[in-house]
């Protein structure tokens, strides 16, 4: 990768990539550490939710003339317990709606458990050609913590299986977790990087509002890790992903050069994409859109409309610029300002605090070279503290 990729417009043209996001929003058990949108149904109707995320997805395409499609991400929940069948027909909707773009990336979330997995070799004749799979830990204990519903054994044929069917695998990790040592994630993470996937997602463990860990923590149930054993923690993660050529490319995702997710990529380099499915965001043309987060009420919604919006709201100026930086920020390549000024119609010197970015580059923590900004290692620690004070919007 090299050191300063051009970043994606802000605003594309009609003729510019789009990305494509689907949200399938059930699990068999809600994990608790979760607070994403996934819901546990005892059944469902499998037919009315595939018409229902294809009148979604035809809604998003009529309003995106003339786009080709550069990636689809199936998120969820865990888009793995979809019937490959629905798989299939939304890919083939997509292309006959937007085309597709030569090397187009198609990835699906997945658990790693033996039944899904049994799944793989339909989902990957369905069009998907990247598999994303969330092992979360390389211990039993740790598993159980984390109310995973595998066991390591489990998830490591999963993975065997997902390498030997999909162009590109990677997979989560989530370290920080209590007691956890240095030694401990240290002989971890090594074993994950010996299993030869060129992409990994590694997360420190957050503990949200509204999630059972939240509960657990308030009751004294656990400690969280400590901040500065988790920096700790940290800083080996990138010595130890540096050192086997997979560098951390956004602050917790790491890759060898060529392979980072692109669908993420148009995230963080503001670039448009479309969301269907409950409770997806999506952004295009200066837009932000949001559908109906509850799978009951998206339903409705795309009973009643013909699509699951609940919101479709025009980004101002600074709304467009503040965004791009947040995101763009994130990334080892940094940001153009130059390149967000135009793109959002805001003044460049209105962007960030010059003075601010003078006392952190003092400190090692950002670098500045003419237009173009971005955070160093040592300040992606501190990350969340930093972006308040450089952005000046």
């Amino acid at each position: 990768m090299s050191a300063h990729p051009a970043p994606l417009s802000l605003n594309a043209s009609l003729t510019g990539a789009l990305a494509l996001y689907i949200h399938w929003p059930f699990c068999v058990s809600k994990c608790p550490y979760c607070d994403f949108n996934s819901h546990v149904r005892e059944s469902i109707d499998a037919d009315a939710w595939q018409a229902a995320l294809l009148a979604d997805m035809a809604h998003e395409a009529a309003l995106t003339p003339g786009r080709k499609l550069g990636s689809i991400f199936f998120g969820g929940g865990t888009p793995s317990l979809m019937p490959p069948r629905i798989a299939a027909s939304l890919i083939a909707a997509a292309e006959r709606h937007w085309g597709f773009a030569p090397d187009i990336e198609i990835t699906l979330e997945a658990n790693p458990s033996s039944v899904e997995a049994a799944r793989f070799a339909d989902l990957a004749a369905a069009g998907v050609n990247r598999v994303s799979l969330g092992l979360q830990a390389l211990d039993d204990a740790a598993l159980r913590f984390l109310g995973r519903a595998h066991d390591v054994r489990e998830g490591l044929a999963a993975l065997d299986t997902a390498q030997h069917v999909f162009d590109r695998v990677t997979f989560d990790l989530i370290y920080a977790r209590p007691d956890q040592s240095e030694a401990d994630w240290q002989a971890e993470l090594s074993r994950a990087l010996s299993f030869g996937t060129d992409h990994l997602s590694l997360y420190q463990l957050t503990i949200e509002p509204g999630t059972r860990f939240e509960s657990m923590v308030r009751r004294s149930e656990f400690t969280p890790a400590d901040p500065d054993h988790g920096a700790t923690l940290y800083e080996l993660t990138q010595a130890m992903t540096e050192a086997a050529g997979m560098p951390a490319y956004e602050i917790s995702n790491h890759a060898r050069p060529g392979q980072e997710s692109r669908h993420n990529l148009t995230y963080w380099r503001y670039g448009d994409y479309a969301g269907i499915g409950p409770g997806a965001h999506g952004r295009r043309g200066g837009c932000a859109t949001q559908r109906h987060r509850k799978p009951e009420n998206w339903m409705a919604a795309v009973d009643r409309n013909g699509h699951g919006l609940k919101s479709e709201d025009s980004l101002s100026p600074q709304d467009l610029a503040t965004e791009a930086l947040l995101m763009g920020l994130r990334l080892r390549e940094g940001v153009d300002l130059d390149h967000i000024a135009a793109s959002s119609g805001m003044a460049r010197e209105a962007l960030v605090d010059g003075e601010a970015i003078a006392r952190l580059s003092a400190l090692g923590f950002v670098q500045a070279e003419g237009p173009h900004l971005r955070v160093l290692p040592a300040g992606m620690l501190l990350l969340d503290a930093i972006l308040p004070q450089v952005v000046a919007l």
